[in-house]
């Protein structure tokens, strides 16, 4: 058996539907209210509204990072229209350190799912040298892919969780959806 299948990245479809596949390079350390976040683990929108503390590995401080978090399922799984929605974006990330070294670009939005389970997909990108990343002009529609091609950017570590409504947990519920505040 193929080893990246069994990848919770894979099983999610995060490889697919916001990244290509890539070999992880350097170590990546995101805590919530200083609880480390687990691949694939299921945080409710009351436990991630303020943002995480997040350490980048590797050896070198020369080398700069830039972290995104991105929300592949707005608004909704079903009709991911909105598909991928920024929700935090820090260049400037040198290595050894921590996103409090790194220039926050796009201020960190807390994920508030309204229908169905969201996976929020954190992605760190090795970039050229300082000052060569830029905010894009929206969070919607936004794109890893384009951004890495545009910024000429390397994939080295990813991860994500899975969110969706405070009261969303313990299997689906079928109800009808309202239209209101959409």
């Amino acid at each position: 058996m193929h080893t990246s299948a069994v990848d919770p990245l894979v099983v999610a479809q995060v490889i697919h539907d916001v990244l290509d596949p890539f070999t992880s390079t350097v170590p990546l350390s995101i805590d919530y209210n200083n609880r480390l976040l687990l691949r694939g683990a299921d945080l409710r929108p009351s436990a991630v509204v303020s943002k995480p503390r997040v350490d980048v590995g590797g050896n070198d401080m020369r080398l700069l990072y830039t972290l995104m978090l991105v929300d592949p399922d707005a608004p909704s799984p079903s009709h991911p229209t909105l598909r991928e929605y920024l929700h935090w974006m820090v260049s400037d990330i040198p290595g050894t350190t921590g996103v409090s070294f790194g220039q926050e670009l796009v201020v960190y939005e807390r994920p508030e799912p309204r229908s169905g389970i969201h996976r929020m997909v954190f992605v760190l990108f090795q970039q050229l040298g300082r000052g060569t990343v830029f905010a894009p002009d929206m969070r919607h529609n936004f794109s890893c892919r384009s951004l890495a091609r545009q910024y000429h950017l390397n994939i080295v570590a990813a991860t994500y969780f899975n969110c969706q409504m405070e009261g969303g947990w313990g299997g689906r519920r079928f109800r009808p959806e309202s239209s209101q505040g959409e």
